[in-house]
């Protein structure tokens, strides 16, 4: 029967894995992709014009 608990978390994260890249999966695209994919954009365009942005004292950081 120790074979039974050893073998059991393996298992379980198994299961946990398969079912977290099923979600995932799942979840791609959609009725709401375009909307997501436009927030990523925008967030990413905002860092790189802060990352841009001169600082205070006019000087590239």
């Amino acid at each position: 029967m120790e074979y039974i608990a050893a073998l059991t978390p393996s298992v379980v994260m198994a299961v946990a894995f398969t079912a977290l890249i099923v979600t995932i999966v799942r979840s791609q695209g959609g009725a709401n992709k375009a909307k997501e994919d436009a927030a990523v954009d925008s967030a990413l365009a905002r860092a790189e014009a802060a990352r841009q942005a001169p600082s205070a004292d006019g000087r590239h950081v």
